[in-house]
């Protein structure tokens, strides 16, 4: 999970015509993850959502912190980052 804002959203196109072999592989990769994505985004969403709150309430298994991303420090620097490039 990295915190973002609408800002630092870059929508891509995976209906446009590919020009190389990587370029439609990369797209039918995407397409394969959105659909995933799609199929189990309440699942992730709560997990996540458990995960985030556990973390920021001091709650979680250490050996679980240990593997996490300092939550509070990267929304930080996500602010910082969107403050700046206005």
């Amino acid at each position: 999970m990295l915190p973002v804002t609408n800002n630092n959203i870059i929508k891509i196109d995976l209906d446009k015509e590919c020009l190389t072999k990587t370029e439609e592989r990369y797209i039918k990769l995407l397409k394969e993850q959105i659909f995933w994505l799609n199929r189990n985004d309440e699942k992730l969403y709560d997990r996540s959502k458990k995960l985030y709150d556990k973390y920021m309430n001091g709650t979680l298994n250490k050996n679980i912190e240990k593997r996490c991303c300092n939550f509070k420090l990267l929304e930080e620097k996500c602010f910082e980052y969107n403050k700046t490039s206005l």
